[in-house]
């Protein structure tokens, strides 16, 4: 089979115009949007939305789907829910209006809760979040990064149990459980975990320095079984959505803007980081 690549776009450049150009270089055909210039698409305002989507249509450009804010590590379990529901509402018109069906969201950082108010409140989120997609017609995609069910294998698991709505599938990301502080073989636990509910696949990698800290690098030079974890799911799963980048080398959203000077070095990093993806991967 051929496989699909996209990407992260705003970890190759802010701007939208950049963010095509990159991946026009590369050969792709659509981005997975999440902030231009700095605004996350959830959250911009329809003037700024309508601009977005006139320069896609004009360029041609997909859309693979919408990493929103929604239950991310900014947002914890204790805080305001509205703020994600409002995010839900806003970002379904607008993905039905690019005909993108997936919307990236996380299971909620603990804050100040306790262990049991962190795990039931989140689940209880998730699921309602869960019916409000069902609703407007779109799949929330959970990521296994910052929130209580990417904590441990065994919390994604039930979260999915607890919620067997078709609207609620999983983006997987080989580089978080490792980049994370996991041990190398909790990947592979987390993937079977959810390997049936999986729709979006994330490429990341990294290792552990002698402090413990992440690394990240370039596909198949970490610690993250990036080819072993896509051959498997290509080959024993049936995995046939796209697979997207997400450096982290460069630019952490995370860790706020970019040095203005970075610009150049973020760009050619994406256009180096999608080109040894499609060679470590494409021959799957």
């Amino acid at each position: 089979m051929s496989l699909l690549f996209t990407g992260i776009s705003d970890e190759g450049a802010a701007s939208l115009e950049e963010q095509i150009r990159l991946h026009k270089e590369l050969g792709w055909q659509s981005l997975e949007i999440r902030g231009i210039d700095g605004v996350n698409i959830s959250e911009m305002s329809d003037e700024a939305f309508e601009k977005v989507c006139t320069l896609l249509d004009n360029e041609n450009m997909r859309v693979a789907g919408f990493a929103s804010a929604i239950a991310n590590w900014a947002r914890p379990v204790t805080g305001d829910f509205e703020i994600d529901r409002r995010d839900l509402l806003c970002s379904a018109p607008r993905m039905h209006r690019l005909g993108t069906p997936f919307l990236r969201i996380m299971s909620y950082a603990r804050g100040e809760a306790d262990e049991k108010t962190w795990s039931v409140e989140s689940v209880r989120r998730v699921a309602e979040l869960s019916r409000m997609a069902e609703g407007e017609g779109i799949i929330l995609i959970h990521e296994n990064c910052d929130g209580w069910a990417s904590a441990e294998p065994e919390n994604l698991a039930r979260l999915l149990d607890s919620v067997p709505s078709d609207a609620l599938k999983i983006v997987f990301d080989m580089g978080n459980p490792r980049s994370h502080g996991h041990e190398i073989d909790k990947v592979w636990k987390f993937l079977k975990a959810c390997e049936d509910r999986i729709a979006h696949i994330h490429i990341k990698d990294c290792y552990l320095d002698e402090k413990g800290e992440a690394v990240h690098c370039f596909p198949g030079e970490g610690e993250c079984r990036v080819k072993e974890t896509v051959e498997y799911m290509i080959r024993e799963k049936g995995y046939k959505g796209l697979l997207s980048i997400e450096p982290h080398m460069v630019f952490q959203f995370h860790k706020g803007p970019a040095p203005a000077d970075a610009d150049q070095k973020k760009a050619e990093n994406y256009l180096e980081y999608g080109r040894r993806s499609m060679a470590l991967l494409g021959t799957l």
